[in-house]
């Protein structure tokens, strides 16, 4: 229909717009949107008016998007759940008054072209959760220094490039989890100083650089839980200052010296923490870190080296008798939090994290359904007043005892414990 006058109810109230719409869609004018969703289009409908300000073309079966497809005065833009497997890297060139961009669920898309997103300079939000990515190019967000909300999730990420978050300088919130991500670099996280939540887990990490979280100064949440990890330093955490929750269950801990530097983190941390749930040695398995007394470590003595200006790395080290398990990384060699290991996963692991925040984030950070007038509801982000429920609930499955060679830095100047109180 072309110029005709089109009376629509939106909001209980009547609307009048006299532009072409294209077939099967319903537009209104205030904002000036065109609503296409849920109509089985293999391609982009033709006849989308130059002016829309608001397009919704989600739950199609689009399968390419091309230059030419949209306006640059578009200010949102959802084709979530389609089935896109390629997009031309200047479909959004020139978008400059774009905000919005939501391709999660496109589960074939795979790859992007690194300059996809190029001069999308007042992009807040951006979707590509569920997308099979498997890479991302190393500049794919440069320029998005607007960009507060990324939405990574549920990829089959296995690697995350150096510095490849350095220019979201407004990036509030990540969501990584469920990729397949095994260790967190010194410069994965350099650039997003305004960072207040991290969430990572169902993963598959097992080392951490120490330095990993140095911009991370206004990180309120941060998630590991359904990781592969064996220990953590407490240097990691430290570079936390405005930490409120973390979330560390269902990794595989091994409670013994290597977890000293850790378990003293936890008795001075004021905040939000799951259990900490250790898997071995054999009689730890089924104890909770957080609630271990000194003295069950008795052989243990925690210590601290400093070396060419290096961020401190702490490990629990044994008595002389079990000095042999510890040595120096090789020279040139980046310290790490975590102890690195050869890389086990049980592909029939199944685990279950309920918790009341993260729904909110499962689709993106969006709830699907958009109604007649084009609208979705939204999460509204949840506030630091409580902590997130449901977290701690977890169970931590699997008690099999792990029996691995321990590798990581030495360390030797010795901390005094008579500071540190059980009971804290």
């Amino acid at each position: 229909m072309d110029r005709e006058i089109i009376k629509t109810d939106f909001r209980d109230s009547w609307t009048t717009f006299s532009w072409s719409c294209p077939r099967h869609c319903i537009c209104y004018t205030t904002p000036s949107t065109v609503s296409c969703q849920a109509h089985n289009f293999l391609s982009v409908p033709e006849g989308i008016p130059l002016d829309s300000e608001r397009i919704f073309l989600q739950n199609n079966k689009i399968q390419r998007l091309l230059q030419g497809h949209f306006s640059s005065n578009t200010v949102t833009l959802w084709i979530y759940s389609n089935n896109i497997t390629y997009i031309e890297s200047s479909t959004f060139h020139g978008f400059r008054l774009l905000e919005e961009l939501d391709l999660g669920d496109n589960r074939h898309l795979r790859s992007l072209a690194e300059d996809t997103f190029q001069g999308l300079v007042r992009l807040n939000a951006l979707h590509l959760y569920r997308c099979g990515l498997t890479s991302l190019p190393n500049n794919i967000f440069q320029g998005l220094r607007n960009l507060q909300y990324l939405y990574l999730q549920d990829n089959h990420l296995k690697v995350l490039p150096d510095n490849i978050f350095v220019d979201l300088h407004n990036l509030s919130h990540l969501f990584l989890h469920g990729n397949r991500l095994w260790s967190l670099n010194q410069n994965t996280f350099r650039g997003p100083r305004a960072l207040d939540r991290l969430l990572l887990h169902q993963n598959q990490i097992e080392w951490v650089d120490h330095s990993a979280f140095q911009d991370l100064k206004h990180l309120s949440t941060l998630y590991l839980f359904n990781n592969s990890l064996l220990q953590l330093s407490r240097q990691c955490l430290d570079m936390l200052p405005s930490l409120e929750y973390l979330r560390l269950n269902n990794n595989p801990w091994v409670c013994d010296c290597r977890a000293l530097s850790l378990w003293l983190w936890l008795k001075q941390f004021r905040g939000s923490t799951s259990t900490v749930g250790c898997q071995s040695p054999p009689e730890m398995i089924g104890k909770d870190l957080k609630d271990l007394r000194r003295e069950e470590f008795p052989n243990c003595s925690l210590t601290v080296s400093n070396s060419r200006g290096q961020t401190n790395n702490v490990s629990g080290t044994v008595n002389q008798s079990t000095t042999n398990l510890v040595h120096r990384l090789k020279p040139g060699r980046s310290r790490n939090c975590t102890k690195p290991r050869k890389k086990v996963r049980d592909e029939n692991e199944v685990v279950i994290e309920k918790e009341e925040s993260a729904s909110d984030f499962t689709d993106g950070g969006k709830h699907d359904h958009t109604s007649s007038n084009g609208t979705r509801r939204k999460c509204v982000p949840w506030t630091t007043v409580r902590p997130p429920s449901g977290v701690q609930q977890a169970s931590n499955e699997g008690t099999s005892t792990l029996s691995l060679p321990l590798h990581g830095c030495t360390v030797l100047v010795t901390v005094l414990f008579s500071q540190v109180h059980d009971g804290s």
